[in-house]
């Protein structure tokens, strides 16, 4: 974290110079920018709200030469600025964002949002660096395609020796994506073979860092497909993005989200004894990305972290939706991705059981064209690269935290056409009343658990059963409680836990529960017995004394559930009379 006070949060902002100018909170990455430079013509990817923009505009300005007056002013106080790479402001910087692109069904029409994008970025680009052409760069007419404005740009700064190009290509695969999702299968071949425009594009690209009128090319997107796709028309590509020494250039660690708690609460004045509660809450929601088997550390995703920070730091609670709006996954990619031979269902039940998804570790490094994106051996990796799931060990692949556990459960919902809208209300507002949360499961087993398929009961386990209640109680139960799975307690991971918001009525009231699955031959006989076993009752209570040690003044009350499969549960408050 750098920088002095700060009374602004960058959510939305993704402008490197205005954060810096007008006083926002910045986490410091540009120690990366060293070893990025070791890369002449790195792609770089990572899951959508992963700050590839902002870094993108870091990139413009620590390398721009029209900035080399406000190098102290941008950089001086950060990593690179007390160590610099030497290339700082010694290009002329083009920046091109393809989010811009408006798809269309007809290629010609989304060859013309392309040109008119690209247009727009040239002009400005030639106004800027106007000092530096002797002579005016004519781009031609409307009709003259990308590549050939590029190209006239090129070779007037070879002709004219300028500094060389720094290009910057943000979302290169934004459009491209927009007719996978879509199933536009045709456009998108249209797109990337043969010699489309779009092809032409990067030709362009490529004479250029052959003639050395670019020096530098810097390339993000979401997907390898499309790059994949081009490589014969641009070969000159270095896929970075499983390189170890980038692994955190993108999301932040778990130090820097500390000392960026750290700061909101000390700048907004949060009450400091909800700092620890909120370094759980927000570990569990926002962090768990690893790109790396071998990575040291998960990252957190920085932009759907920074969305939580506002609401905390403007009204001083946490935000009423954990998940941030704007990165709901799109449930298309996921009716695609069923595949011949599969179902979109099944692919829901595996992950929400928490088995994972087995992966080849290789074919994160192999080829990915759109052909192998769909087949269902791919299917992992697919997942991966959409941010939907990450690499929880060198075998398997699984949710990288609450947020998508809650999305895929909301998902599986829509796909399994079990009701979720109606019939719960007197359960939750019972709840609120009673607190009694066993009646609360009780509700939640009769009307949705009462509604998946015999079929499909034997596919579920402990986790698809917490995780599912999990979801539901946050669509219901957010606006006066937060909830969180798998919590790190001194004594071991809490299965399911919930606790009242600290501006609302239930505020120093939490739950903790143990859930325990077993098959109906032998669970029947547990749902028979007076107490709960063993095992679980330590457990439980164990992380309730974790929590009463820490926050003393807490109400906790301590809760067993046991499912016998189709044979039903039973439920246990545990919490000791004393407490």
């Amino acid at each position: 974290m750098n920088g002095s006070k700060s009374r602004k949060l960058p959510y939305a902002v993704a402008n490197f110079e205005q954060i810096r100018e007008e006083g926002y909170s910045y986490v410091d990455k540009t120690a990366f920018i060293p070893a990025l430079e070791e890369y002449q013509v790195p792609v770089f990817l990572r899951p959508r709200r992963f700050g590839k923009t902002l870094w993108c505009s870091t990139l413009e300005c620590y390398y721009d030469i029209l900035r080399a007056d406000k190098f102290q002013a941008l950089f001086g106080d950060l990593d690179i600025g007390r160590a610099p790479s030497g290339h700082q402001n010694k290009y002329l910087v083009l920046r091109l964002n393809f989010s811009m692109v408006q798809g269309s069904p007809n290629l010609g029409d989304l060859e013309a949002s392309f040109r008119d994008v690209c247009r727009g970025a040239f002009q400005g680009f030639l106004t800027r660096y106007a000092s530096f052409f002797r002579d005016t760069v004519d781009l031609g007419s409307g009709e003259i395609p990308a590549g050939g404005m590029l190209r006239r740009i090129l070779e007037a700064c070879c002709a004219q020796v300028l500094p060389p190009i720094y290009l910057i290509v943000d979302e290169y695969d934004n459009f491209a994506n927009q007719y996978v999702t879509s199933g536009r299968n045709d456009i998108y071949q249209d797109l990337t073979t043969g010699d489309s425009f779009f092809r032409s594009f990067f030709k362009v690209v490529k004479a250029g860092c052959e003639s050395r009128a670019i020096g530098k090319v810097f390339i993000t997107g979401v997907l390898p497909i499309t790059m994949d796709d081009l490589t014969s028309g641009f070969n000159i590509a270095e896929v970075a993005t499983l390189a170890p020494e980038l692994h955190g250039m993108l999301g932040f660690t778990q130090v820097e989200v500390d000392l960026y708690l750290e700061q909101v609460f000390d700048d907004f004045g949060i009450e400091p004894s909800m700092l620890e509660a909120t370094r759980d809450l927000v570990r569990g929601w926002y962090n768990g990305y690893r790109f790396r088997s071998d990575a040291k550390e998960t990252l957190y995703n920085s932009t759907i972290l920074t969305y939580f920070l506002k609401s905390l730091a403007l009204r001083k609670s946490y935000p009423e939706d954990m998940v941030d709006p704007n990165v709901k996954t799109d449930v298309s990619w996921i009716e695609r991705l069923g595949f011949p031979g599969g179902s979109p269902l099944e692919l829901m039940q595996d992950l929400l059981r928490g088995d994972g998804l087995p992966y080849d570790a290789r074919q994160l490094r192999d080829k990915f064209s759109m052909s192998r994106f769909f087949q269902r051996e791919h299917c992992a990796m697919s997942l991966f690269f959409l941010g939907m799931l990450t690499i929880r060990d060198e075998r398997y692949l699984a949710f990288p935290n609450q947020t998508l556990a809650s999305i895929f459960a909301d998902y599986y919902s829509q796909l399994a056409n079990i009701e979720v809208s109606k019939g719960y209300d007197g359960y939750f507002a019972d709840f609120r009343q009673d607190l009694d949360l066993g009646k609360l499961f009780g509700g939640f087993w009769k009307s949705y658990i009462g509604q998946i398929p015999a079929q499909a009961f034997d596919q579920i386990n402990e986790n698809f059963v917490r995780t599912t209640f999990f979801e539901l109680c946050t669509r219901y139960l957010s606006d006066q409680f937060v909830f969180e799975i798998e919590v790190n307690r001194p004594s071991g991971r809490s299965d399911w836990e919930m606790r009242g918001r600290s501006e609302g009525r239930f505020r120093g009231r939490q739950w903790v529960v143990e859930f325990k699955y077993l098959p109906r031959s032998t669970g029947g006989k547990v749902l028979e017995q007076k107490d709960p076993p063993k095992d679980a009752l330590e457990q439980v209570q164990a992380y309730g004394r974790n929590i009463l040690e820490r926050e003393p003044r807490s109400q906790v009350w301590m809760s067993v559930c046991v499912v016998a499969g189709t044979g039903g549960f039973r439920w246990w408050d545990v919490t000791p009379k004393e407490a």
